[in-house]
């Protein structure tokens, strides 16, 4: 029986997981996503850090995003989900 790769181990973790990579979209300047105020990202600090203007955000596409952007948003959501995995564990 074949697993699906991209099956999340907690599915209801799916918006979670989209706002952050909407969130640190912006704050690196690439301009992707509607919905990302929807999501709950932090748009109005991407926006005053001069990274993206309102006025540049697309629809939910990220096809003329060049691959090495898209893989620096992936790398930052491991490395903060990582971060705050090692916060949780020194509090504990």
């Amino acid at each position: 029986m074949a697993r699906n790769s991209n099956a999340k181990v907690v599915p209801e973790s799916a918006k979670a997981l989209d706002a952050l990579k909407y969130e640190i979209a912006a704050e690196m300047g690439l301009p992707v996503g509607k919905e990302l105020a929807n999501l709950g990202a932090d748009m109005e600090f991407a926006t005053e850090l001069g990274s993206i203007s309102s006025g540049q955000i697309r629809e939910d596409y990220w096809g003329h995003i060049a691959s090495r952007d898209a893989g620096a948003v992936g790398g930052a959501i491991t490395s903060r989900l990582i971060r705050k995995a090692e916060e949780m564990m020194f509090t504990l």
